[in-house]
């Protein structure tokens, strides 16, 4: 698979809302250039620390999707449930890297302003 084919198929599984933790590396290093930074390594650490986020998908859209070799940034629109019920949208960069047909790393950029706190 191609690097946009991983993300693709990545970003349907998402909307699907399965299989998708399938397309990341065990040894992904997830970095959030939120304020303030955060990193993580490991699949299992992500996992953790975002399933109350994948949780509140309602869905997700890439806007826009661009790839040179390895690299891929795209451009997503989720639509998100806070556990109050209000939804909102949060619009969001991501970096990938994509390593023998698994993302290797992924860097978010987004607004934290409308996240539950």
């Amino acid at each position: 698979m191609t690097t946009k084919d991983v993300i693709q198929s990545y970003f349907s599984s998402l909307q699907q809302k399965r299989g998708w933790e399938e397309f990341l590396a065990e040894d992904l290093v997830f970095t959030s250039f939120g304020s303030p930074n955060k990193q993580l390594r490991g699949r299992a650490a992500y996992l953790e620390s975002t399933k109350r986020f994948f949780a509140m998908i309602v869905s997700v859209e890439v806007r826009d999707l661009l790839t040179d070799g390895s690299k891929a940034c795209a451009l997503t629109r989720y639509e998100l449930r806070r556990p109050d019920g209000a939804t909102f949208v949060s619009d969001v960069a991501e970096i990938f890297a994509v390593r023998e047909g698994r993302i290797s790393s992924l860097g978010i950029y987004f607004d934290s302003a409308p996240f539950p706190k």
